[in-house]
């Protein structure tokens, strides 16, 4: 259960005994300072344990879809369809759609820079700028040896996509990162989001009305 629960347990601090020492972070010398950078830490060691896309193309359990719904409704767009992707052509065509909804684009980019706001805060922009160059020079290299050892097995050769669903996760990774700077609460939209990525799925994005994920 730990690679689905990793945000709630970095949130929480659960598992503190085991992330005493930021040898990573030094750059940060005052970083037990920061509670909420104590929260990116453990998030950051966290997702080397996460199965990025194993769930992809399988039906959508009901966590998938409750958690989806949450994240649709808690963004600002309730009603939206859930749209399950089941494969790798039919997520090619959603990652690719030139119909995505701006306004979801638009959602998520306010809701950055307003947690981007709150953290700074909390913590110096510069120390801010270190935590999250962190987290993402961890998700880079693991989500990206994940994708690609699963599109070499399922015999994807889409440089494209695959590109496409290692940013997406990459870019979740970041927004995150910032709901747990920023001191904010497990049912953020961010957060949410992740824990799709944690259940194993890419949710893709809301095209017109429907929320795709595979």
């Amino acid at each position: 259960m730990l690679k689905e629960v990793s945000f709630q347990l970095a949130k929480t601090g659960f598992m503190d005994q085991d992330f005493e020492e930021f040898d990573e972070f030094d750059d940060i010398p005052n970083i037990e300072e920061y509670p909420t950078l104590r929260s990116v830490v453990r998030f950051n060691k966290l997702l080397p344990s996460v199965n990025w896309f194993r769930s992809v193309g399988l039906p959508l359990g009901s966590g998938t879809i409750d958690t989806a719904q949450a994240y649709v409704e808690t963004l600002g767009f309730p009603g939206t369809f859930i749209a399950p992707i089941e494969s790798w052509e039919e997520a090619s065509f959603a990652a690719a759609n030139p119909d995505w909804n701006s306004s979801w684009w638009e959602a998520e980019e306010q809701m950055r820079v307003s947690l981007t706001t709150d953290a700074l805060e909390i913590i110096s922009e510069e120390d801010l700028t270190m935590a999250l160059t962190h987290v993402s020079a961890t998700a880079s290299p693991t989500i990206q040896h994940a994708v690609e050892n699963f599109a070499e097995e399922q015999g994807i050769e889409d440089e494209e996509l695959v590109r496409a669903a290692i940013g997406s996760a990459v870019q979740t990774c970041h927004q995150a990162a910032l709901v747990l700077a920023a001191g904010q609460e497990d049912a953020h939209p961010f957060a949410l989001k992740y824990k799709l990525f944690e259940l194993g799925r890419w949710p893709i994005a809301i095209t017109g009305s429907s929320f795709n994920i595979f």
